[in-house]
């Protein structure tokens, strides 16, 4: 599916929620990140159990914002939110599946992965200190690239954005100028560049745009044959973006032990870690005003848990662990629950 077909799904999915649903239909609305597997997720359960899944992919900031709302059963957000915000707000939060984010650019004659970048340098460009391709900072780590003299054009989200909190996540921990004079959040000051709205925004404009950079999910580059970049990882090594340098990211995250499992997945240690990986989370409330629709909802993640696995690795996202969802669920049947107090999920064995 490329981006074209994605925005169009995206808009259908958005015309569709503000329509009155059928009565099994699951609303949900947030990032941009898992958008693509969602998608594919949806269809395939529609056709399985003739429930729907409208989405609408309008980024983490918004996708929090609807759920604070009650406008939708469910919120997606790339930024997980933290236990106090959690238990004020009365939800609960849980990962739905990992992915990478990907610096991808357009350059002639640059294929993917051919150019390497590491933390330092890709702040600076999008500090807008370094203004041109053949920088000596970037001509040092590929000195094997004959780089063009044009300009550098920076493509960064307008809207809050959970790739935007794990990017600049990410860079803050490897420029302390960065985390100076920008930080990490779904929104941020940016110091150069324009901005594009969603994964699919970005995406667009990086692919008209000769001499852009930017960043996204690495499911977008991918199925736009963008070029993406390969990064020095944590652990000083060039890695490409794949599963294998995802779940080597994720391998050590401690799920269990963080309120909400707000697990941030940037800058792992290791040699095939990818230093921008990142989980999707799903926010539902703990006392949900429709029960029966948010059952629906539950009903859908589990599918997606025990059934969606090899959908997520065809467009690379990674599966969340069997032991993480046994907790996730285990999680449901303890705080979601109908007026009369009666859990919405059955632990079954």
């Amino acid at each position: 599916m490329n981006i074209s077909k994605l925005v169009a799904a995206a808009g259908l999915a958005m015309a569709v929620s503000v329509a009155p649903a059928f009565a099994a239909d699951i609303a949900g609305a947030g990032a941009t990140f898992p958008y693509p597997i969602y998608a594919k997720w949806a269809d395939a359960y529609k056709k399985e159990t003739n429930v729907g899944l409208n989405y609408q992919s309008i980024g983490s900031g918004g996708g929090i914002k609807q759920i604070q709302a009650k406008t939708v059963t469910f919120g997606a957000t790339d930024a997980p939110l933290k236990g106090d915000e959690l238990e004020k707000a009365g939800l609960v939060q849980f990962p739905m599946v990992m992915g990478g984010i990907v610096p991808v650019i357009n350059l002639d004659g640059i294929t993917p992965g051919q150019l390497v970048l590491d933390g330092p340098t890709l702040a600076k460009i999008f500090l807008g200190d370094i203004k041109v391709w053949n920088d000596p900072a970037i001509q040092k780590l590929n000195p094997d690239v004959k780089l063009p003299g044009s300009a550098i054009l920076v493509v960064r989200r307008s809207d809050g954005s959970g790739t935007t909190f794990n990017f600049t996540d990410y860079l803050q921990k490897v420029s302390p100028e960065w985390k100076t004079r920008v930080g990490s959040n779904t929104a941020v000051e940016w110091p150069a560049g324009i901005g594009a709205k969603g994964n699919e925004g970005v995406a667009n404009n990086v692919m008209q745009t000769k001499g852009a950079i930017g960043y996204v999910e690495y499911a977008y580059a991918k199925q736009n044959k963008l070029s993406h970049t390969r990064m020095i990882n944590a652990g000083g090594k060039a890695v490409q973006p794949d599963l294998k340098s995802f779940m080597a990211a994720a391998a050590n995250a401690d799920w269990k032990g963080t309120p909400g499992y707000a697990v941030v997945l940037t800058n792992q240690p290791g040699a095939e870690s990818w230093p921008m990986t990142a989980a999707t989370f799903i926010l539902m409330h703990k006392a949900p005003t429709d029960a029966a629709i948010a059952g629906e909802a539950l009903k859908f993640f589990d599918w997606a848990y025990r059934k969606g696995d090899k959908m997520a690795e065809d467009l690379d996202y990674i599966p969340m662990p069997e032991n993480v969802v046994k907790m996730v669920e285990s999680t449901w049947s303890q705080q979601i629950k109908d007026s009369s107090g009666k859990p919405l999920w059955a632990v079954t064995n």
